[in-house]
């Protein structure tokens, strides 16, 4: 759901690119390895092209990973089909292409296009489920009982094929009018579900609004969004199939897990007591993700809270395995051990770890060029993961720059979403004044403040920086 739209003039995100090296173009023995595999028939796996499979994605993409099919099971339970491109049978071991990828590592998306990880030929062609058309696919089948609990899992190299290309805000309109295909018209029920479960377990989901930069003519749009009901059901599929995928690998004792340490007791604690001057009700006995769940974070004290959880979520990695299971295999948003499987498109770790489900739920050993691989991936996903993040950061403080590059000395209306502690100078270090996090009411920015702040409140602030070459808004408080 849109929350904000704001226009903003002509931006060039090139220097942006040429400051994070991202690369223009895919060398050429590379692009020609992808043709070649583009034009190739589709391998000899199993048919479920019978199945009526359709996509959820933003509207404009075309890079797509994940086809679905909800059904009931006779007798009770439901039946997941999550078909995920097969990304492995387009990529020869050891060629110019597969290097590439490895350098590249995922795909980086940016306002005026993005890099993929792989040629469009692929990505957006013969690799992408785009509608009307065979692909090779690995289909995850997963049967949940009616409560949701997972009781059966299989998957298989597959061809399938997509019926229709849905998106986020035309499935949440057909969700409100009650008129959902009847491939995915189970989301809501399941989606519920499953995010139940995960609330009882202990996971913990930030309800934080997303900032993005989008084309609008000649010019573009800062939009914010908070989460769709029907965006949060359809993000619960792909983590009960990461889940899925993490059982298989812990099982073998070999894989690619995607892990977080679960929340320090004392970070709650922190936590909990600034619920009470935000006015957050958190009655004792209640885990932190069911108090976040019930938060309207539109609202300024809840947006504050929301923000101050985000302190618990750190420490997110990758961490390899072969013969003994990691110490700590979980991922404590989730509460459960989880893989990173349905993105392969746009992810380098996502074709690797797929591999080892396959060989591991077939009985056979995991190939020697994927174990090889596993190890190496969670140094090249770190290194990519801050590459991507530097981008979208990058693209939206532009953005905001020029929305107010004009407007310096303006006052607007904010919350106060984070607050600093104020830091003398001395043994060498600067001094930081009173200040923190401020989000305007419009145009929808988020930037720093100087001044007393009062956590969760609203107040007037003075704009006094908005500069486009050094990507910097500042503002103090009026």
């Amino acid at each position: 759901m849109v929350i904000r739209r704001v226009l903003a003039p002509r931006i060039d995100f090139g220097a942006l690119r040429r400051e994070l090296g991202l690369p223009e173009s895919f060398p050429a023995a590379a692009q020609r390895e992808a043709d070649t595999a583009a034009a190739a028939p589709p391998p000899a796996v199993a048919d479920r092209t019978d199945v009526p499979f359709v996509t959820v994605d933003p509207a404009t993409s075309r890079d797509l990973d994940q086809a679905m099919h909800l059904a009931r099971r006779p007798g009770g339970g439901y039946r997941v089909r999550y078909a995920i491109a097969d990304v492995f049978t387009h990529v020869r071991p050891r060629g110019e292409l597969e290097a590439e990828t490895w350098r590249r590592g995922q795909t980086v998306y940016l306002p005026d296009g993005n890099v993929p990880l792989h040629p469009h030929t692929l990505s957006e062609g013969a690799a992408s489920l785009l509608p009307d058309a065979d692909r090779a696919a690995v289909l995850w089948t997963i049967d949940l009982d009616a409560d949701g609990g997972t009781v059966a899992v299989t998957l298989e190299r597959a061809l399938v094929r997509s019926r229709a290309k849905l998106d986020y805000g035309g499935v949440q309109r057909d969700a409100d009018a009650g008129r959902l295909p009847e491939p995915i018209a189970l989301l809501p029920e399941i989606g519920a579900l499953l995010t139940t479960r995960g609330l009882h377990r202990g996971a913990i989901n930030l309800p934080l609004p997303e900032q993005d930069v989008e084309p609008d003519g000649d010019g573009w749009r800062l939009v914010l969004r908070g989460p769709g009901a029907m965006e949060e059901h359809n993000a619960q599929i792909s983590l009960l199939t990461g889940m899925a995928a993490a059982d298989i690998m812990l099982a073998g004792r070999i894989g690619l897990l995607r892990t977080m340490p679960r929340p320090r007791a004392e970070a709650v604690e922190r936590l909990r007591t600034a619920a009470g001057p935000l006015g957050v009700p958190w009655p004792d006995g209640v885990p932190v993700g069911q108090v976040l769940a019930g938060l309207d974070a539109s609202r300024p004290r809840a947006a504050a809270f929301v923000d101050q959880a985000a302190e618990l979520m750190r420490g997110a990695a990758y961490t390899a395995f072969d013969g003994a299971v990691p110490e700590q295999p979980e991922h404590g948003g989730v509460a459960a051990a989880y893989a990173h499987v349905t993105a392969p498109l746009r992810r380098l770790a996502d074709r690797y770890a797929t591999e080892a489900c396959l060989a591991l739920h077939e009985g056979r050993e995991v190939p020697e060029h994927v174990r090889a691989a596993l190890p190496k991936l969670p140094e090249v996903m770190a290194t990519t993961d801050r590459t991507a993040g530097a981008a979208t950061r990058g693209a939206i403080e532009l953005a905001e720059a020029v929305l107010l590059a004009h407007r310096v000395g303006e006052t607007f209306e904010a919350a106060v979403l984070d607050v600093d502690e104020p830091r003398p100078a001395g043994n060498g270090r600067a001094g930081r004044p009173p200040g923190g996090t401020v989000a305007l009411d419009e145009p929808p920015v988020r930037a720093r403040c100087v001044g007393d702040l009062p956590l969760g409140e609203r107040v007037r602030v003075r704009l006094t920086v908005a500069d486009p070459v050094e990507r910097k808004v500042a503002f103090e408080r009026a």
